[in-house]
């Protein structure tokens, strides 16, 4: 989600990539919220975060706590922006009645990418 907002909202100002702790596909909810606002992730996906240790990536953005807990120290002057959002992840089910909480965590998301995108 925060992938694709900041690419959505930043144009080419910034190349973007998405990495996980625990890289798995994109939740069909994300995808649906993320469809509301015409920006389509359907095909992200979200890498390991070890290919990118030595890659000269200069910001590094965690988006959640645990995320926070297990991410390496990158070498290097690699600024680390942490953002203490819940996941949304209820499970697999792409069960309706959560898509409040998906949205929520899209707004908090888009606020803090705008937030970072005008100090940078």
């Amino acid at each position: 989600m925060a992938e694709g907002l900041l690419r959505h909202l930043a144009g080419d100002r910034f190349d973007v990539f998405s990495a996980g702790t625990n890289p798995s596909r994109v939740h069909p909810l994300t995808i649906e919220v993320m469809n509301e606002l015409d920006i389509d992730i359907y095909n992200q996906t979200s890498d390991p975060i070890d290919i990118y240790l030595y890659s000269g990536i200069d910001i590094v953005i965690t988006v959640c706590d645990n995320a926070q807990a297990a991410c390496p120290s990158f070498p290097g002057l690699a600024e680390q922006i942490h953002w203490s959002i819940e996941d949304p992840f209820q499970g697999w089910e792409k069960n309706p009645a959560h898509l409040p909480v998906y949205r929520k965590t899209r707004a908090i998301l888009k606020k803090n990418i705008q937030a970072f995108i005008d100090q940078h």
